[in-house]
């Protein structure tokens, strides 16, 4: 390979000079659609519909990689009830990996202290992380002829380590840390405006899939770094929408991110295509599928967590649980409040203490409504067989 395409140069064009107008008005649009997701959402509620993204997040993240890992097996792994079966087993660590990294960066962002999100060491630590309590079997790469352990926050760096992906051949191992500096420098977010933030989250996704700087598990840690990026820019909304559910269904069909990353590949086609390695026209295409995958998220689950039609679905789901009518007035009450003091059941529901105490009780054995403490006040939990229910269409495949 010629020394001019190892270098970092390789993966220029990083950003865009010139912003095109489709781009810009998608980029006023998920501003604005992000900024009223769960608008009317109290905090500790949006909250708990956080928790359920994150398990989204993470089935359908395991999905783009071939991994088919249920929702309940999903939550059991959560709860350290893990299969028998090592197959099986691997996929729900795996899982339990995704959601305790994702909750890592949802942490690191409300508290301030997130690092840039496409720095070096933020992004080993994202694979160190997924990798931490993985089996011996997760962490062997077959490699052709020349199989080898991977070392869980390490990039490539041996001659084993080279690997091809499809037709895309990445740079050579012993390329990769330049690469990554280049890159952590190209989409540092410090000195970028909210736009250019976003045109960014989206650019990245591509070239670092492209440098592919770890041996493996490089799929995972790309949209890790999305979904950083993502609040980053403003357009988190507090953890209620997945860039993941959108990647793996796409917008057509499910071959849509397998075939935009494809195209971002291409050289660059002459000497109006830009004045980088790669093509220009590409990125803009891929900035504006991945911005249009986003905005189409947020609005699908501004459809779901809106509050009059939540308030309907909780309504509906009391009585498809054959629980007293009064459990509603609770569900509403929490759902308004975020949470609700035990001892106001009676209040709420205008029943009789004991009664109420009952009703109360029928929630929370039901695992619609949670409590940190026996005694301490409950507030929503969507756990899957509420999901179920209430959110039918959020883990469909069709």
């Amino acid at each position: 390979m010629p020394l001019s395409i190892e270098t970092p140069y390789r993966i220029e064009p990083c950003l865009l000079e010139n912003i095109p107008i489709a781009i810009t008005d998608l980029i006023a649009n998920l501003t604005a659609s992000s900024e009223r997701l769960g608008g009317r959402l109290h905090p500790r509620t949006a909250a708990s519909l956080a928790e359920l993204v994150r398990i989204m997040n993470c089935y359908y993240s395991n999905l783009i990689e071939g991994h088919h890992t249920k929702p309940r097996d999903i939550e059991r792994a959560l709860a350290d009830d893990l299969e028998k079966d090592q197959v099986r087993r691997n996929f729900q660590i795996e899982a339990r990996a995704h959601v305790s990294v994702q909750q890592t960066i949802d942490r690191l962002y409300a508290a301030g202290n997130m690092p840039e999100p496409a720095s070096t060491e933020f992004l080993c630590r994202l694979h160190r992380e997924f990798y931490r309590d993985a089996p011996e079997a997760m962490l062997w790469v077959d490699n052709g002829d020349h199989g080898f352990r991977m070392e869980p926050g390490a990039f490539r760096s041996l001659p084993e380590h080279n690997v091809s992906v499809g037709r895309h051949l990445p740079p050579s191992s012993d390329r990769v840390a330049e690469f990554m500096r280049y890159f952590e420098q190209r989409y540092r977010l410090a000195n970028m405006g909210k736009g250019e933030r976003i045109i960014a989250m989206a650019a990245s996704h591509h070239r670092l899939a492209y440098i592919h700087p770890f041996p493996d598990g490089n799929g995972r840690v790309s949209r890790l770094m999305s979904h950083a990026m993502g609040l980053a820019a403003g357009i988190g909304a507090s953890g209620l929408w997945s860039v993941s559910r959108g990647l793996a269904r796409g917008l057509e069909s499910r071959q849509d991110y397998k075939n935009k990353m494809d195209y971002a590949d291409m050289p660059r086609q002459g000497d109006l295509d830009g004045r980088g390695n790669l093509s220009q026209k590409a990125l803009i295409e891929f900035i504006r599928w991945f911005l249009e995958i986003c905005l189409d998220q947020v609005g699908f689950m501004a459809g779901l967590f809106e509050f009059d039609r939540l308030a309907g679905r909780l309504k509906a789901y009391v009585e498809s649980r054959a629980l007293k009518p009064e459990a509603f007035y609770i569900l509403e009450r929490v759902l308004i409040q975020g949470e609700m003091p035990r001892g106001d059941a009676e209040r709420v529901t205008g029943l009789k203490e004991r009664s109420a105490r009952m009703v109360l009780s029928s929630l929370i054995n039901d695992g619609i409504l949670k409590s940190e403490t026996p005694k301490g006040p409950v507030s929503l939990h969507f756990g899957s067989e509420s999901v179920e229910f209430l959110f039918p269409r959020l883990f469909a495949e069709n």
